[in-house]
């Protein structure tokens, strides 16, 4: 177990896959090679720092309280310890422990370039978690060709699958792609708390777990994606990763109605599943 601080795109607009020559001269890349960032008035622009320092705030409150229990890292320290980085996935509904969890490690996450985007970016990136700018609907492909130069430099990449607008629970084909042509495998897992808050309004169901809550956090064994995988093989690699999430996920939501047996008896499934 490793403790809490040791621890897509289906269409793409012409221009993001083939940026002309002008556009290229244009678009400054930076640290983060991010697409250029869409056009926002003042009144939006300006409270980009302000929900920044306030959801950072919050998860610095937060975070130091929350438990958590990690089954199936062995998954990924096998990765690791065959020379290789992870592409993590996740659902959105459990940014928040994720986040903290996995903080000041590097991770590269795809973020869109929209309003939301931006002001989450400020937030990760201060947690200590590196960008690369792309949506399902904007800078896609770009996004997953700077994924593809930061799993070369060794770091591990991490999506929201199912964001950054839904539909909920229906995952995105991004990190499928990005392991074919990296040969990283792709890791799913799920939070799970004992005591939070679902907003229920929200298009994730998005979750803000109570303080002092225990977490449980469930991984999946990987997902392996050969690079000479066809377009039949990348839609079956893409039904497992999600049948992968759903389960976990209703594992780790379910996790604290269990028995005490009952949970050891999924720990040791787990611990045992190699």
């Amino acid at each position: 177990m490793t403790p809490a601080n040791d621890p897509t795109s289906q269409s793409v607009p012409a221009e993001a896959a083939a940026p002309t020559a002008g556009d290229q001269a244009a678009e400054k890349v930076g640290v983060h090679f991010d697409t250029r960032l869409p056009q926002l008035p003042w009144s939006r622009r300006i409270q980009i720092p302000i929900i920044a320092a306030l959801v950072f705030s919050v998860i610095h409150i937060l975070g130091p309280t929350l438990r958590f229990e990690v089954l199936g890292w062995q998954h990924n320290e096998k990765v690791f310890a065959s020379g290789r980085r992870c592409i993590w996935a996740f659902w959105h509904r459990v940014i928040i422990p994720v986040v903290w969890w996995r903080r000041n490690h590097g991770v590269v996450v795809m973020n869109t370039t929209a309003f939301d985007g931006q002001w989450t970016r400020k937030v990760i990136e201060w947690m200590g978690y590196g960008t690369a700018q792309g949506s399902s609907s904007r800078g896609g492909l770009r996004g997953l060709a700077v994924m593809a130069k930061r799993i070369e430099e060794g770091k591990d990449c991490a999506f929201t699958i199912d964001g950054p607008r839904g539909p909920r629970y229906i995952a995105k084909p991004g990190p499928v792609m990005l392991a074919r042509k990296t040969g990283a495998p792709v890791m799913v897992f799920h939070i799970g708390c004992q005591r939070g808050t679902t907003f229920q309004k929200t298009w994730d169901h998005f979750l803000m777990p109570h303080l002092f809550s225990k977490t449980v956090m469930v991984f999946a064994p990987p997902i392996e994606v050969p690079p000479d995988a066809d377009a039949a093989l990348l839609e079956s690699k893409h039904a497992e990763m999600q049948r992968e999430l759903e389960r976990v996920r209703d594992l780790a939501e379910g996790w604290f109605s269990l028995s005490e047996p009952e949970r050891n008896q999924h720990r040791s499934t787990i611990a045992g599943n190699h």
